[in-house]
């Protein structure tokens, strides 16, 4: 996304095979190749079998991020196998993640729509056939000593919260989390390139420990790391995307994006179809149970992207983005994504999407 993914490991590591429960799954995948019934499926580029229960196995890329969820919902419910289809999950990078849809390394990616017109600015042939989340789950999390000193708590008024950022030191892990913090800053009259002392550093992970040493006051990334912070007692997260609706799917028209090869596309059809059904039925679900406390489904297949992330801390971070009963798109939902990206200024120059690169032909 255009926010930072807390889990992602660099971009040099490729590929990596998910913890926890996705080691359950890759394993199985692993005994199936192995098994003398497995037979080659699909076409013999698009690295698609079918085991010998009759099911299509398909790859599909993930960040480890909380958008991650329903692809872990559509497995933990059944609603894959219900449609035929076995899914083995990696994670990829904002980097390697068009690159390895690219080659067929997966069939499916769950992109940010900054990856996803960034890989056609690219060339890179790729068709959004879904939408899988909406909105920018980001938070703004200050250090314990500086929420003191400026007297600021998770409750505190976002314009408060802007006019005590100025004169901070902010970390910047990347281009777009710095862009979007501006958007908030540049709201209440505090200009991000004058009034902020930033600090460059290489990832979330490096924010935070700078957060902790004192280097930055302050910084912006993609949850959970901000609410994890907030959770161990060392900082305060005084703006989210309630707080701060330039960030929101509302305003923002951002989301979560299921993509694939177009070649793919056009070769198993059905296969799209049944993987975007799967998907619907997830995010509808997620929709719906999230609002019931006693439903542990979805925390805990969020949990296997997160894991060692406490309950709260998912839970909160799941409320911050809505999760859609329809995964159809529109010109206007594009037409409000690619204006809120333009104005991150963070896009190659002449990146656009149009009707030929996203469509809803392949959903229920």
């Amino acid at each position: 996304m255009t926010h930072d993914n807390p889990t992602t490991p660099a971009a040099g590591r490729g590929i990596r095979l998910r913890p926890g429960g996705s080691r359950r799954l890759l394993a199985g995948a692993s005994a199936a190749v192995l098994a003398p019934a497995l037979l080659t499926a699909c076409g013999g580029d698009s690295g698609t079998t079918t085991t010998s229960d009759g099911l299509i196995q398909v790859t599909v890329g993930g960040g480890g991020s909380i958008f991650d969820t329903p692809l872990q919902v559509a497995d933990a419910n059944g609603y894959f196998r219900k449609q035929g289809l076995k899914i083995k999950f990696v994670t990829l990078t904002a980097a390697t993640g068009p690159s390895a849809l690219q080659s067929g390394s997966v069939q499916f990616y769950d992109s940010s729509p900054t990856a996803f017109v960034s890989a056609l600015a690219k060339g890179l042939p790729q068709l959004a056939v879904s939408t899988d989340g909406l909105g920018n789950p980001l938070g703004l999390v200050v250090s314990k000593k500086f929420a003191s000193a400026h007297n600021l708590t998770a409750k505190s008024p976002a314009e408060q919260v802007a006019k005590a950022l100025s004169g901070s030191t902010g970390g910047a892990s990347s281009a777009n989390t710095k862009a979007e913090a501006g958007i908030f800053l540049d709201k209440y009259g505090v200009d991000p390139d004058k009034k902020v002392r930033w600090v460059s550093l290489p990832s979330p992970a490096a924010d935070k420990a700078a957060i902790n040493s004192g280097q930055i006051d302050w910084f912006v990334t993609s949850e959970p790391i901000p609410l994890q912070i907030q959770d161990d007692g060392d900082g305060v997260v005084v703006a989210d995307p309630f707080k701060v609706p330039e960030w929101a799917a509302e305003d923002a028209g951002y989301g979560q994006l299921v993509v694939t090869q177009k070649s793919y596309a056009t070769a198993h059809p059905d296969v799209v179809k049944k993987f975007a059904a799967a998907i619907q039925q997830a995010t509808a679900y997620m929709d719906t149970h999230l609002k019931d406390s006693n439903d542990q489904t979805v925390l805990k297949a969020a949990q296997k992207s997160l894991e060692g992330v406490p309950d709260g801390v998912v839970q909160a971070s799941l409320q911050q983005v809505d999760w859609p009963t329809s995964g159809s798109m529109n010109a206007a939902g594009w037409k409000k994504t690619m204006a809120f990206l333009g104005g991150l200024g963070t896009l190659p120059a002449g990146a656009e999407v149009t009707t030929d690169n996203w469509t809803n032909k392949y959903l229920p």
